[in-house]
């Protein structure tokens, strides 16, 4: 008798297997680089190198060098610039009038764009076109809000003036600008936050909009007054939005000129650091030491700007 067969028969016609061994890779293709995207990005980067790397460098260059019309040639000063700088008495003045800039700039600045940009947050009837209003501010030219804001410090037919001697707060002398140091840089701040707090109502009322109303409902069915949801879930969810406002007022008010000049003139009680930058190198033809002031500015306006970065921001994940 036979012994039956225990494999299994392979099918008539199936394709034989591979023998048992190492299995083969398929060879990898190396991906090629697409230049497109570079060539497309590369007049972009070309023109910001050349619109704002090479002047600065050539800034930081110049600024140690002693570049004046009225004293040629040009010659390497070291630290000379800056030297002369620390005892203008005109540039010590203007650095104390930039500081009390940025300090009531970006201070209403913030205050007013966080409780305009709460207003907003929810929809209402007009809203759309208060918006656009409150853009107009902003679009203007700060040369032309300070011949608008001329009219309204007038010592005679001015707004200011006509609303004090109305309200019997004045003791009939005109409140000019000028006179007092402190009251004139108030007065010329108001004009400049007038143009850059749009900017900050809009920046947070950007982030604003990222916050699910989930929360308040549940901070409202928790019980939460609307100042303990503002504190706890708008403030800190909107600190993103805060910190980019507050360094754009930074770089707004440290480099202030339209208003100052067009307002007050040349005057030291208003005057800026840009301003004294502008008088140095083209009045005075110093252009060395106008270098070393603008490359002073940008060092602090950076600073300051980190800074606030490093102390405001905080990253949020809705």
């Amino acid at each position: 008798m036979s012994s039956s067969t225990t494999e299994p028969r392979a099918a008539e016609g199936a394709a034989p297997r591979p023998p048992a061994g190492p299995t083969s890779v398929a060879p990898v293709r190396r991906s090629r680089v697409d230049l497109l995207p570079y060539l497309l990005v590369a007049p972009v980067m070309i023109f910001i190198a050349c619109l704002a790397l090479v002047p600065a460098v050539f800034t930081v260059v110049q600024s140690f060098f002693k570049v004046d019309a009225l004293d040629p040639p040009t010659r390497f000063d070291g630290f000379g610039n800056f030297t002369r700088l620390w005892h203008a008495p005109a540039v010590i003045g203007s650095i104390g009038n930039t500081a009390l800039y940025v300090v009531i700039g970006v201070t209403l600045s913030t205050l007013i764009g966080i409780g305009a940009a709460v207003v907003l947050q929810k929809p209402f009837r007009g809203r759309s076109l208060v918006i656009a209003i409150l853009i107009l501010p902003w679009a203007m030219p700060g040369v032309v809000e300070g011949i608008l804001w001329t009219g309204i410090f007038d010592p005679n037919a001015g707004l200011i003036n006509s609303v004090l001697s109305s309200l019997h707060l004045s003791d009939g002398n005109a409140v000019l600008l000028g006179q007092n140091r402190l009251l004139t840089i108030a007065l010329i701040e108001l004009v400049q936050v007038w143009q850059i707090a749009p900017l900050s109502v809009l920046l947070i009322l950007a982030v604003l909009q990222l916050i699910p109303g989930e929360l308040y409902e549940a901070a409202q069915i928790d019980g939460c007054t609307s100042w303990s949801a503002f504190r706890r879930i708008t403030l800190p969810l909107a600190r993103p939005g805060i910190a980019v406002t507050m360094v754009q007022a930074v770089i707004a008010t440290l480099n202030v000129f339209d208003q100052p000049y067009v307002l007050n003139g040349a005057a030291n009680t208003g005057a800026s650091v840009t301003m004294q930058t502008y008088f140095i190198s083209f009045q005075d033809l110093d252009f060395g030491q106008g270098y070393a002031l603008s490359l002073l500015i940008t060092i602090v306006t950076l600073l300051i700007s980190l800074v606030v970065v490093r102390l405001v921001y905080r990253r949020v994940e809705l």
